[in-house]
């Protein structure tokens, strides 16, 4: 083999091993918008792609003994990338009728277009994983050298996977959307079998060019939104989520994530609950609501003058900022959000301009972490069923979260329960735990149910308070937003059961608890 073959056969396992991995990773953002981002979506496809490597390397070393020319070699990634560039077309009827599935919780819909989805990459990853074992049957002439070949074809294909696991949800998919994301890697694997075909058998090349023509046209193509749905005014993919904006016909719009199972901020105009009687119109009827009120399960008398400042962790568009600054005026607040994109989206949709409002893009928990601030009220959004960070769930967690509240500060946190069906009693384990691990920091624990939702609000207290506190504070508090509140949220409370477990750093098995409440629901057992 020539000097010059031998870099072009480097070249072409480098490309299949960024391609190969790439793909891995665009493929947990193909199936987002209908599955979410759960670790039973990541499982699934990395278990499956690693089947399909297996199939590959098996089949490329059979391939490559029986037909050692690097004709076959590249024709198998001319193939392979017009596979590629096959998945988005063929997912997207799949994808919606998954989506219809997750609005209906109907498990068949759900489960078999989950499964056709990851099927589709069987072809493309089998047919690249044949990359590696074919270029060191090529490379190999002595046997006494076949050790450092077989070496380096496995580093240099290593060195492209190593690309593959940034370039798409860094740079690719945030500028490019998913659809023109899987079409670049096509056209990637398609240009590189047909430069090797080029050399090869120039009459081959010339029978499967039109495929790097035809990919191309599909790629300048303006792809259409992700997800359409009614009321859709705008739609992004970040480095984290699919975003979505939708309104409805009054003007309030909503933020949705993913596969847009929950609704993560609400945004009422201004001038809606700024009308004269129309003060009620701020609230909205979700969780975000009783983040206002939950400061008064201190003692009395405990006013909204004692309401310093907030910390939101899981700021989204910034619903609970936009309450707060509304009912108690400017008071300094620190919004913790980990994906830049929703945050300019809450900007630009969402009025989240209030200057008293300052935003750190960081994960929560590193959040705390780094600061030495103290709040009055801690308010924690990052939980959406299925959704639940186990690191934001621990013991651990919650004490870095008592460290960082004022000696009558309040933490409050949405989390989900499943109601209960024909009659049959609601599923609270998920909210009787978090409870539980969160009584290993605080001196008391509140649990508010959230009518007509799957919300619960947990509230805990550095100090020892009572339920009936609320009720003792209630002439305090003049504005007729809160009262109506704390009156809500009194018949709302729940006293929470003791939990059999508790999340810690070392042990949080959170998603299998979240998936066993899902899967009781959708099978409607009792």
């Amino acid at each position: 083999m020539t000097h010059l073959s031998r870099v072009q056969l480097l070249i072409t396992v480098f490309v299949g091993g960024l391609v190969s991995l790439a793909l891995e990773l665009a493929a947990a953002r193909l199936l987002a918008p209908a599955f979410g981002t759960t670790e039973l979506v990541w499982s699934a496809i990395i278990g499956l792609i690693l089947l399909y490597f297996s199939a590959g390397y098996a089949l490329g070393g059979r391939w490559a003994d029986r037909a050692p020319h690097p004709v076959a070699l590249y024709t198998i990634l001319v193939a392979a990338g017009a596979g590629i560039a096959c998945i988005p077309l063929a997912a997207r009827p799949l994808l919606s009728a998954a989506a219809r599935g997750m609005r209906l919780l109907n498990l068949g819909m759900i489960i078999g277009p989950f499964v056709l989805v990851l099927l589709l990459f069987a072809a493309p990853i089998t047919l690249l994983a044949c990359v590696s074992p074919f270029a060191i049957r090529l490379t190999v002439k002595e046997v006494a050298k076949s050790g450092g070949a077989a070496g380096q074809i496995a580093g240099i294909s290593t060195l492209g996977s190593f690309i593959g696991a940034f370039l798409p949800n860094l740079v690719l998919i945030p500028n490019l959307g998913t659809r023109r994301t899987f079409l670049l890697l096509a056209l990637l694997a398609l240009a590189t079998g047909l430069w090797g075909l080029w050399y090869a058998r120039r009459r081959r090349f010339w029978r499967l060019s039109w495929t790097l023509l035809l990919v191309g046209g599909l790629f300048a193509l303006s792809p259409d939104a992700v997800k359409p749905q009614p009321g859709l005014i705008h739609e992004e993919e970040s480095t984290y989520n699919l975003i979505q904006v939708l309104a409805d016909a009054s003007g309030r719009r909503y933020l949705l994530l993913n596969e847009g199972q929950g609704v993560h901020s609400v945004y009422t105009p201004p001038e809606a609950y700024r009308r004269e009687g129309a003060e009620l119109a701020l609230l909205t009827g979700g969780p975000w609501d009783y983040y206002l009120i939950a400061p008064y399960f201190n003692p009395p008398p405990h006013g909204p003058s004692q309401i310093r400042d907030l910390l939101v962790l899981g700021l989204a568009a910034g619903t609970t900022p936009a309450q707060f600054t509304e009912v108690y005026g400017p008071l300094p607040m620190d919004g913790v959000e980990i994906d830049p994109a929703i945050v300019e989206v809450g900007r630009r949709y969402f009025g989240m301009t209030m200057p008293n409002l300052r935003v750190h893009y960081a994960d929560g928990r590193a959040y705390l972490a780094q600061t030495d601030r103290r709040y009055s009220v801690v308010a924690i959004d990052a939980y959406q069923l299925p959704y639940i960070p186990w690191h934001l769930a621990t013991v651990e967690f919650f004490t870095a979260v008592h460290d960082s509240l004022r000696d009558d500060g309040v933490v409050a946190i949405n989390v989900g329960h499943i109601p209960g069906l024909d009659g049959s009693p609601a599923d609270w384990r998920l909210v009787d735990t978090i409870a539980a691990t969160m009584g290993q920091a605080f001196a008391s624990v509140h649990v508010i149910e959230i009518p007509g939702s799957f919300n619960t609000l947990v509230v805990a207290t550095v100090q020892p308070t009572e339920p009936e506190n609320l009720a003792a504070n209630l002439p305090a508090l003049e504005d007729p937003r809160l009262r109506l509140l704390a009156r809500r949220a009194q018949e709302q409370l729940r006293q929470p059961e003791p939990a059999t477990r508790i999340f810690t750093d070392d042990r949080a098995p959170v998603e299998q608890l979240t998936h066993a409440l899902i899967l009781r629901y959708v099978l409607g057992l009792p």
